[in-house]
């Protein structure tokens, strides 16, 4: 059973966060929580949230053992770009990018769904 949880227009940068994701991708979940845990980035705060929902989202919903759990797909899109301005030398303006992010974690149990 493959469950997802999903945090939209998280306020940081996807080049940044991609970095921290890349350590967990494709690791069981009990790994996957003690690397972010001990990573001291934001990225890694956000990720750790939104892992945790998805775990949570497959015990509770669908009675999944936290313990068989693996993440199965985890990426992370660019979300909206907020422009600000910041003032430069000699009377000039500069455009400054605020990079949004849209964090994406699938775990499963590597069990099918059975249809009712």
């Amino acid at each position: 059973m493959e469950t997802y949880a999903i945090h939209k227009g998280a306020m940081i940068a996807p080049r940044k966060a991609r970095m921290t994701m890349d350590l967990v991708r494709g690791k069981d979940v009990v790994t996957a929580q003690a690397i972010l845990e001990n990573t001291n980035t934001k990225a890694a705060r956000l990720c750790l949230k939104v892992l945790n929902s998805a775990v949570a989202n497959a015990v509770n919903n669908f009675g999944a053992k936290e313990s068989e759990l693996r993440i199965s797909e985890c990426y992370i899109n660019p979300g909206q770009v907020y422009k600000r301005i910041k003032f430069a030398s000699r009377g000039n303006v500069d455009r400054r990018d605020k990079r949004t992010s849209h964090i994406t974690f699938k775990v499963s149990d590597g069990k099918v769904k059975e249809e009712a």
